[in-house]
């Protein structure tokens, strides 16, 4: 969007430009006009490069979001597994005994 609008606005300085070199203007001379349609040109290629590191720097920001998603839901998925086996570890009210360890190892298998 803010390319888009900056590109609009460089075409109305182009048409500045060209409106004051075919009229001019009794309020200005055409010297200082001059001057300041320069001065929004340097303020408008300011913005662009502003915007292009804007738009670099969220393009970075934005990998960097998509890394992050794809190991949270990595790290999600390990921890239910542990969470799961955790829980099919745990005694089953029984004595640890001989018997019940073996039943476990098999439950687990």
């Amino acid at each position: 969007e803010l390319e888009n609008q900056l590109t609009t606005k460089s075409k109305t300085l182009d048409e500045l430009k060209q409106s004051l070199a075919s009229n001019g203007s009794a309020e200005q001379s055409p010297e200082a006009q001059s001057l300041r349609i320069a001065e929004l040109c340097d303020m408008k290629d300011s913005i662009v490069n502003q915007v292009a590191q804007l738009k670099a720097s969220m393009q970075s920001v934005l990998e960097q979001w998509r890394a992050y998603d794809e190991i949270y839901a990595e790290v999600s998925l390990m921890t239910t597994r542990y969470l799961y086996c955790i829980d099919q570890c745990k005694p089953s009210g029984e004595e640890a005994s001989l018997e019940a360890l073996k039943k476990q190892v098999k439950t687990l298998q």
